[in-house]
């Protein structure tokens, strides 16, 4: 069931522009470039007072997720590069685009970049007054540990989201249509969540826009069952299936999850990008048979390419659980470039349905301003001084600080990617240096606020946390922006008379709160945590001395905690799957950390 792959040689340094641009040229009936960022917005929105439905995820991956925006459906998509997350700041700007007011629903699959990417955004948003909701897509059964007899799987925790994005984010879109407020349609998106399962067989892996190699590979003669869709690992290997045998697999694998309806399922055969549809209507003939001797009735059923991975062959199988306010939603009408529904398109033998009741824009360059809620351009707010309570005049330049953290990071960046890739991929230094250039710019550029004004540096903050983990990219980007981002968030909230370390102390608090809550990770898991616990601690006992010295005497708590870090053995994120490896080295994520503070420190010498 596989067809030679064949290539047009793109370049995939700009593969992403390329074909957004060319999208938005095809259906620009329905869609347009959101201006300055790498997303896409509905024609149709936005619309004052309807809830925005905004999805994304990586390129790779169409008719996800730009393929999906217009009436009924998303009002606007994020998309990140090849097989990575949206950075927060074009999902930021790719909210404003869609927002009408009402409140913005975030909906993506549960991979760690975007978790962490989009997470940051809604934080800032949440700091300009723009109400969010997130639902995660958790739908695959084959990811995350198996199931042990007793014990709940947590999907938030254990599972990723593949081709069962799609009912997710039609019947998002559909309540949001209809007029429901925030509330609800996040409510009807989880629950269409949790009645969604999802599992998939690979024939061959895919390659990459102007790659030689495929990024990965199955073994000839041989099917995958339960591969991801950037070749994550399966369930297991066996011979290749014929299509009958294939349909078994997949209506097996799925029934014993699925969750109880009213015997209705919305069904959905996805190809992964080889596959040809005639093809997959031999393997659906099998699973319609499979469906209905189990006493189900497809509802809707959908054959073609939803999530697809570039060539990879293979094919996955969708099924929604549906009762009468779900079938209701995915039978709704709407309007995509990859899909469209009309009226009442009932599946067949269903005896019950749903009664199916912009000027053009020029595009920017990613990376051109856009306008804040707060009040002035996303490359930040005041640079000025927050002032200590103590000193006239003494304070946090955020400008000066980004820059003086910059020439100290920077002066390291060899050693950090050496940390780094004791048990990484060795970028960490490259990736915080690229950041912090982005941030000192991004604050440096900013209009200045009062001398003294806790939330013109909080204007800054905020919008310098965008700008690095947009520049810097990954995990350790995405931690970074929020940590700064929500020490700007606590700032821009303080009251016109606090000043000094014990708010800096405050918002430290919140920010380790936030790097904890996207990266799940907690103190004593060999994490930048290492070092900022200590630090806040500190600056909070040192508080009465003021800013600078309380600042500096947290610093070398910091850098003492970062260098102890070496005892430690990782337990979150890429390390953590090398065990012992990475004891007896620094975290080099609590390292940089320590010595952008050091560098804080002495410019408030």
């Amino acid at each position: 069931m596989t067809t030679e792959p064949a290539g047009l040689g793109h370049h995939l340094e700009t593969f992403r522009e390329d074909w957004l641009e060319g999208l938005a040229d095809a259906y620009a009936r329905t869609v347009r470039r959101v201006p300055g960022a790498y997303g896409i917005v509905g024609r149709h929105a936005p619309r004052p007072g309807k809830v925005a439905v905004v999805i994304g995820g990586g390129s790779g991956h169409y008719p996800a997720f730009a393929g999906l925006v217009g009436p009924g459906l998303a009002d606007a998509a994020a998309v990140g590069d090849v097989f990575a997350s949206p950075s927060a700041e074009q999902v930021y700007r790719t909210v404003r685009a869609a927002d009408g007011g009402a409140g913005v629903l975030l909906a993506y699959g549960n991979y760690a970049g975007d978790v962490m990417h989009f997470g940051l955004a809604a934080r800032r948003l949440a700091a300009e007054g723009v109400a969010t909701r997130t639902v995660l897509v958790t739908d695959d059964v084959a990811s995350g540990p198996p199931p042990v007899e007793g014990q709940p799987i947590d999907p938030s925790r254990d599972r990723r989201g593949v081709a069962g994005d799609l009912f997710v984010f039609k019947v998002a879109g559909a309540a949001a249509e209809r007029g429901d407020d925030l509330d609800s349609v996040a409510r009807l998106a989880a629950r269409a969540n949790d009645h969604t399962r999802t599992f998939a067989a690979a024939f061959a892996g895919c390659t990459l826009p102007g790659a030689a190699e495929p990024l990965f590979t199955v073994n000839g003669g041989t099917t995958e069952l339960g591969m991801g869709i950037h070749g994550e690992p399966g369930l297991r290997t066996t011979r290749q299936l014929t299509a009958a045998e294939l349909a078994d697999e997949l209506v097996g694998n799925l029934l014993p999850e699925l969750p109880v309806g009213d015997g209705r399922v919305a069904v959905l055969l996805n190809g992964l990008g080889r596959t040809k549809c005639e093809e997959m209507f031999v393997v659906y003939r099998q699973v319609n048979r499979r469906l209905r001797a189990a006493g189900l009735r497809p509802f809707r059923p959908e054959v073609g390419e939803f999530v697809t991975s570039f060539d990879m062959a293979g094919v996955s199988l969708s099924l929604m659980a549906l009762d009468d306010e779900l079938a209701a939603l995915y039978d709704a009408p709407c309007d995509t470039p990859a899909f469209r529904s009309l009226p009442g398109a009932y599946g067949p033998g269903d005896d019950q349905r749903a009664d199916g009741a912009g000027e053009s824009e020029e595009s920017t360059e990613p990376g051109a301003s856009a306008v804040a809620a707060v009040g002035g351009p996303v490359g930040g707010g005041g640079a000025a001084p927050l002032g200590d309570g103590t000193t006239p005049g003494g304070g946090l330049p955020v400008a000066a600080a980004l820059h003086a953290a910059l020439e100290l990071v920077a002066a390291n960046e060899e050693e950090l990617g050496r940390l780094d890739a004791v048990a990484g991929d060795g970028d960490h230094g490259i990736g915080i240096v690229r950041g912090l250039r982005a941030a000192a710019a991004a604050a440096a550029t900013a209009e200045p606020g009062p001398a003294d004004d806790p939330r013109s540096a909080g204007t800054a903050l905020l919008a310098a946390g965008l700008a690095l983990a947009d520049a810097s990219g990954g995990a350790s980007g995405a931690l970074y922006g929020a940590l700064l981002a929500e020490t700007g968030a606590v700032l821009l909230r303080a009251p016109e008379d606090a000043r000094g370390a014990a708010l800096l102390a405050d918002a430290v608090d919140a920010a380790q709160r936030a790097v904890g809550e996207l990266g799940g990770a907690a103190v004593g898991e060999k994490t930048m945590l290492d070092a900022l616990d200590p630090f806040r601690r500190e600056l909070r006992a040192r508080a009465a001395l003021g800013l600078s010295k309380a600042w500096q005497a947290a610093a070398e708590a910091a850098t003492r905690a970062a260098a102890d870090t070496a005892h430690l053995t990782p337990a979150r994120g890429r390390a953590a799957r090398m065990g012992a490896l990475g004891y007896g080295h620094p975290d080099a994520g609590a390292v940089s950390l320590a010595l952008l503070l050091t560098a804080v420190g002495n410019t408030l010498r």
